[in-house]
């Protein structure tokens, strides 16, 4: 019996991938795992792989168009079977198997080329101008004409990023009330000045932090830890471990995170209005920079659970496939709090942006050797590392979040508790 493929989620706030590329064709013979797509989301591009093996039935897409979350984009069967019918769009939801047969012929080994989606509803195009429904509901909010805008999409589909990242011409009236500054023109490229488009992740990444720096209420705590004994631990563990095993500082502050979050559920939640859902896993989004710039958090799911070691391989793994531009669906999904590490930079301390709709995020600074008085009065040399919490102040309040550092701090200070 022919069994549906079907798009998945890939990240918490996707509704909808850009198909680049399939990498299996009809006909193609495939095992639960195989990757059989390429999908573009507003980061990056992720492999999508089945969950079932078989014969390829049916593909339904075409690269370039828009896979809803949910729909159907193929079949899979057994050789000759029957294949679903074509009519069935990328953009309905559909369950995740197919029980019944369907009484069609099976395609010739092609790629299926349904009419395109289109994300207008209805198949048409208001206005004439090919754009997201949330675009166009962003457009009216600013009082911005579609028409003048440039779209970043397929077949030059504008997005919501494109409306945000929108300036109207000089001559137009601010888009904006309350804004007397005036619009000023683009220099032009010459010997001293370089023109450059603003890439999608660019984009992408300023309209997120733009949203969160202007609607969640941040609040800041910083405390400074004492690191020597972690980092004893860690070269110690290591010692006995092959290098592609190897545990980093960063594993083991993503454990100790995890940990301390046990013990404040307010800040492993997520922020909707008039509801907040606070987790009872806890998955750890980790910051990474990409090469081509941007920034994109794979996720250490179940982090307070997964024995150290493991969530360090598994952990650089993902980073691996992040920097790589392969990253796979799970890779990205379902982050509860996030670590941003700029250590390695030397950075001294900074403060970070919260991702919405979490709750938190904690920035982490260089440990660095320092003068240090120690207990018993006299001064010596300590490696010492500044962490601060950004929190949502509709979440939370500034006494819990000295808590939280403060139990952070005792954690890291006494390290072998992350290997219980």
């Amino acid at each position: 019996m022919a069994e549906a493929i079907v798009m998945p989620k890939l990240g918490m706030d996707m509704t909808e991938g850009t198909l680049l590329n399939w990498t299996k064709n009809v006909g193609d013979t495939i095992k639960p795992g195989d990757v059989i797509a390429e999908v573009e989301t507003d980061k990056t591009a992720i492999e999508v792989a089945a969950e079932v093996g078989g014969v390829i039935l049916q593909l339904i897409g075409t690269p370039g168009e828009a896979l809803k979350v949910g729909g159907v984009i193929g079949y899979v069967g057994a050789a000759g079977e029957a294949a679903a019918p074509a009519a069935a769009p990328a953009s309905v939801s559909a369950p995740a198997s197919v029980s019944a047969p369907v009484p069609v012929s099976v395609p010739a080994p092609t790629q299926a080329k349904p009419a395109p989606v289109v994300a207008e509803g209805n198949g048409n195009l208001p206005g004439g101008v090919k754009a997201s429904p949330i675009a166009r509901a962003v457009a009216s909010e600013r009082g911005i004409d579609l028409r003048l805008v440039k779209g970043s999409g397929p077949g030059g589909r504008i997005t919501r990023a494109d409306v945000l990242a929108f300036t109207p011409p000089a001559a137009a009236p601010a888009a904006a009330p309350g804004i007397t500054r005036p619009v000023l023109p683009l220099p032009e490229a010459g010997p001293d000045v370089e023109i450059a488009d603003t890439t999608r992740m660019r984009r992408i990444v300023a309209e997120r932090m733009t949203e969160s720096k202007q609607q969640v209420p941040h609040f800041y705590v910083t405390m400074e830890i004492d690191v020597d004994p972690l980092l004893a631990l860690r070269k110690q563990l290591n010692e006995s471990l092959d290098e592609a095993a190897r545990i980093s500082v960063n594993d083991m502050l993503v454990k100790a995170v995890a940990l301390t979050l046990r013990k404040f559920p307010n800040l492993n939640a997520h922020f909707y209005g008039d509801k907040i859902a606070r987790y009872k896993r806890i998955h750890i989004g980790i910051a990474v920079a990409l090469p081509n710039g941007g920034l994109m958090n794979v996720v250490a799911h179940d982090a307070d659970k997964t024995a150290l070691g493991t969530l360090a391989v598994e952990n650089k793994a993902k980073i691996e496939r992040a920097l790589a531009g392969k990253v796979k669906p799970d890779d990205v999904s379902g982050s509860t709090f996030t670590v941003s590490n700029l250590g390695m930079y030397g950075v001294d301390d900074f403060i970070a942006i919260i991702n919405p709709p979490e709750a938190g995020i904690l920035a982490v600074g260089a440990a660095q050797k320092q003068p240090v008085v120690k207990p018993d009065g006299t001064l010596g040399v300590g490696t010492r590392m500044k962490v601060t919490v950004s929190v949502d102040h509709r979440v939370s309040d500034g006494a819990e979040g000295a808590q939280f550092v403060q139990e952070l701090k005792k954690l890291i200070e006494n390290p072998m508790r992350l290997l219980i």
